[in-house]
């Protein structure tokens, strides 16, 4: 008898747990890590060392919500499609986790937060640009680019650089052309690091009648466009050095991380053009290995005398 006692103890909070973690995968939460991974390195620089604890924790905390604010969106308005992909056959609306009023209702509370938090605890510009990553992600990508066009990622990319805005803005309360440079370093960044993955889930995005490039053009032309794009994203991280003084540490880091990136989006494109198979998931994580370590450079570099 007491061990039933027990187990009905237990039952609410285990429910409990599955659904705050059913709210926190609808805020797409590796996403949010790869957010802030290029925030606070961007607000050491605008510094021209360590910013305010303080402003840079709120300004983290800020971020982590209107990005979880743009994802538990997402996850609300591409329901119908995540049910038909075996990627995203365990969000939470598609497992019924959560029901579908839920989920708005915590997008909508979590945008609110996150524009409120930054407004109060950096400045207006940071909050106003939070509101416009959000409107980005929401209404230009997830509404009107995703399910229309090859180059919904390119454009619809453009949300996933405010954050360098955001943290600027948090410190100098403006911005300046650094800032706008690493927006465009993100910009650059996003097809060949998102192309890869569609390559690899090509048959869940056709299934989903999404027209990622993937779906729409050879293996071929997507590891040439991927290539394109990686050039320039390289190019545009070297554009920073005169921009924003930057020194030997970051100018080292650039070019040693940036040759390793090209290499492997040639790899790809070999392999492709071979009809071979290829290993898109490779380039997919080596640009996130890229990324973090040309913003962790970008960090470091002003808090060094050289």
């Amino acid at each position: 008898m007491q061990q039933a006692v027990q187990t009905r103890d237990a039952r609410p909070a285990t429910s409990l747990r599955r659904k705050a973690a059913a709210y926190v995968a609808l805020t797409k939460p590796r996403v949010i890590e790869l957010l802030l991974v290029v925030t606070a390195p961007t607000m050491i620089l605008a510094a021209d060392g360590l910013p305010d604890l303080w402003l840079l924790v709120a300004t983290l905390i800020g971020g982590a919500m209107s990005a979880g604010s743009a994802g538990a969106f997402n996850c609300y308005i591409d329901r119908d499609i995540d049910r038909l992909m075996k990627r995203t056959k365990n969000r939470p609306l598609v497992t019924g986790e959560l029901t579908d009023r839920q989920a708005l209702v915590f997008a909508y509370a979590l945008g609110v937060a996150s524009i409120a938090w930054l407004w109060v605890f950096t400045n207006w510009v940071a909050a106003a640009l939070s509101l416009a990553a959000i409107l980005l992600y929401v209404v230009f990508y997830s509404l009107i680019l995703k399910r229309r066009t090859a180059q919904n990622i390119v454009w619809g990319g453009v949300a996933g650089c405010m954050p360098v805005l955001i943290g600027w803005a948090a410190v100098t309360g403006s911005l300046d052309w650094a800032p706008v440079i690493l927006f465009l370093i993100i910009f650059l960044w996003t097809p060949p690091h998102y192309w890869p993955l569609s390559m690899k889930y090509k048959d869940d995005y056709a299934a989903a009648q999404v027209p990622m490039l993937a779906v729409v053009r050879g293996r071929a032309q997507v590891g040439l466009q991927v290539i394109l794009y990686t050039w320039a994203t390289v190019a545009c991280s070297l554009l920073l050095i005169p921009v924003a003084d930057m020194g030997l540490v970051y100018t080292a880091v650039a070019i040693v991380v940036g040759g390793w990136f090209v290499y492997e989006t040639h790899r790809l494109y070999g392999l492709a053009i071979r009809h071979v198979e290829v290993s898109p998931m490779r380039v997919f994580h080596g640009s996130i290995v890229y990324l973090s370590l040309l913003f962790l450079a970008v960090g470091i570099d002003p808090l060094l005398p050289f």
